[in-house]
């Protein structure tokens, strides 16, 4: 039976919608109804399995039908805390289904990440046809593994799908966890989460209050895969899994990526997703491909952390407008521009046709005293070095990451003698970064493995620094020296005249990532040391794209 918003439900969907989301006033009131979704068992064919889901649909004046039917499928949950982010797009004339992924509140089966997602969305698809309410065409929206289920269901697009908007959502998990050759700890901290989603009590408060504490106590442990297989035994086979495997092409993992996704898509996509989110890279990745096919892709990057994606002020409105023109059909030509992109340190939005825009490259080298110059290769006597220290790490500042991060201040990683920094003069002029700076480096490690990470900051007049991207690497080494080319992630900062350009090299970010590690005869785990050698394969230097 439906039920119909009340008093109170009304006051606070205005109040988030106004003053979270920036969205413009409601059109109407809407009712909500709980369905059971029946479909069959991918694992089991003699039996069924039944998803939870709630529909929310518009009130309208008689006469007038809904403006479209928006479809979410999302493991956490559909309660008011959630759901705030959802329930705007029915206030507004179309029919929302919010269902619960397999084995989460409500829905029966078990919740196995990733494995389900393509085969349940299509039945669950299959079921909507069916029902009096749908409108016959539907678009999907949602961030972070609300947007993995998209790209599951767009790996064979249904033909009634017509639009989507996906806000930080991977295409590919497992290159989520092994991508830069190290194991992304961030797995390990959202099987956490998700293990323990739906406890409740004081217990479950104390738990979610002290999570981080918690995982950075469990990943101090060296090894590591043996604590963490302890700790999540019975809880997260997927982690174990994954942790297990890091080859990417291991059959276990067809089901966790879908780059075959980015070839199909012909519909009109929105790609959210924030300058300091995990999951940039991959969007930046979805970008590309999509505008290379030339499909219909825009693209909005703010300068955004992963949790604060959708309550910027921006994403939701540009989520109504893409639904509006490309779903409803009534509104036209609402985006005015391809991309939109945030300039960080200048704080201004950009418009450009396509990412990125115009650039010159401008090298800087490696020179004496660590510093970077950019009038040409300059003689350098020796190699630079550090050397990492497993018990005392370097630290993980800012970045992207699932909690936390973003743009802090890094100074701290400056004065760590297992960090090596190259900076310039300050800069006699404005200078604007956009796209991907690109390092070459001359490296060396006795140890057979042994991992590099590498951050652009901006330091400024009063000596504080602040990051701008990164990236991390896992290398194999053998003693010798290896050219190497570092891509860093895409990113958009104006370095203002009088700041200084750093360069940052480590051998460890944690706990972002897995350390590298290997165990001596005395048991313990080695010292890792690194070399950078100013003359080698490549030229040791540093390419940044300035905005022309």
């Amino acid at each position: 039976m439906a039920s119909q918003r009340g008093l109170l439900g009304s006051l606070f969907d205005r109040a988030t919608s106004r003053y979270l989301l920036g969205l413009s006033p409601e059109t109407c009131s809407y009712k909500t109804t709980s369905v059971r979704i029946p479909i069959l068992d991918n694992d089991r064919s003699d039996q069924n399995i039944d998803l939870a889901a709630d529909l929310y649909q518009p009130v309208l004046p008689d006469g007038h039908n809904p403006a479209g039917t928006i479809l979410v499928r999302c493991p956490y949950g559909r309660g008011i805390l959630y759901s705030f982010t959802i329930r705007p797009y029915a206030a507004r004339g179309y029919n929302v289904l919010l269902v619960s992924t397999r084995g989460t509140f409500g829905s029966s089966g078990n919740f196995v990440p990733f494995v389900h997602e393509e085969k349940d969305g299509h039945a669950v698809v299959a079921w909507m046809r069916k029902q009096d309410w749908y409108t016959g065409s539907f678009a999907t929206i949602g961030m972070s593994y609300l947007g993995f289920t998209q790209w599951a269901l767009l790996n064979d697009p249904p033909h009634d799908m017509v639009a989507a908007v996906i806000s930080v959502g991977p295409h590919d998990f497992a290159q989520q966890g092994w991508g830069t050759g190290a194991f992304a700890l961030d797995n390990a901290v959202w099987a956490e989460l998700t293990a323990h989603q739906e406890d409740s009590g004081l217990s479950a408060m104390v738990g979610k209050a002290t999570l981080m504490g918690r995982m950075k106590k469990l990943f101090n442990n060296v090894p590591l895969e043996p604590a963490l297989k302890e700790h999540f035994e019975g809880k997260a086979d997927w982690l174990v899994g994954l942790l297990e495997h890091s080859d990417l092409d291991d059959p276990r993992y067809d089901s966790w990526r879908f780059p075959e996704a980015l070839e199909k898509a012909n519909i009109p996509i929105l790609l959210i997703s924030g300058w300091y989110d995990l999951f940039l890279r991959q969007s930046m990745h979805q970008y590309t491909r999509l505008q290379e096919r030339k499909t219909n892709i825009a693209l909005t990057v703010g300068p955004w952390r992963h949790l604060n994606i959708g309550m910027d002020g921006k994403s939701a409105p540009q989520t109504l407008d893409w639904l509006d023109e490309h779903l409803a059909k009534r509104r036209v030509g609402v985006r005015t521009s391809p991309v939109e992109y945030y300039m960080t340190g200048a704080n201004e939005w950009r418009k450009v046709p396509r990412w990125p825009p115009a650039t010159t490259p401008t090298v800087l080298y490696f020179g004496p005293d660590n510093t970077l110059l950019g009038d040409g290769p300059t003689k350098v006597d020796s190699p630079w070095s550090f050397t990492v220290d497993p018990k005392n790490p370097t630290p993980a500042i800012g970045g992207n990451v699932l909690l936390g991060g973003g743009s802090v201040n890094d100074s701290a990683l400056a004065s760590r003698a297992d960090v090596l920094i190259f900076t310039t003069k300050p800069l006699e002029r404005d200078l604007e970064i956009a796209g991907k700076v690109m390092v070459d480096l001359n490296h060396s490690s006795e140890n057979p493995s042994s991992d590099l990470f590498v951050r652009l900051s901006e330091v400024g007049a009063k000596g504080t620094s602040r990051n701008i991207t990164e990236t991390y690497k896992r290398l194999s080494s053998d003693g010798t020296v290896n050219g190497i080319s570092i891509t860093m992630d895409d990113c958009a900062h104006r370095v203002f005249s009088g700041s200084r350009i750093r360069l940052l090299i480590a051998g460890a970010s944690h706990p972002h990532y897995a350390l590298s590690t290997v165990i001596g005869t005395d048991g313990k785990p080695q010292t890792v040391e690194h070399k950078i050698h100013p003359i080698g394969d490549v030229v040791t230097r540093i390419t940044i794209p300035v905005v022309s």
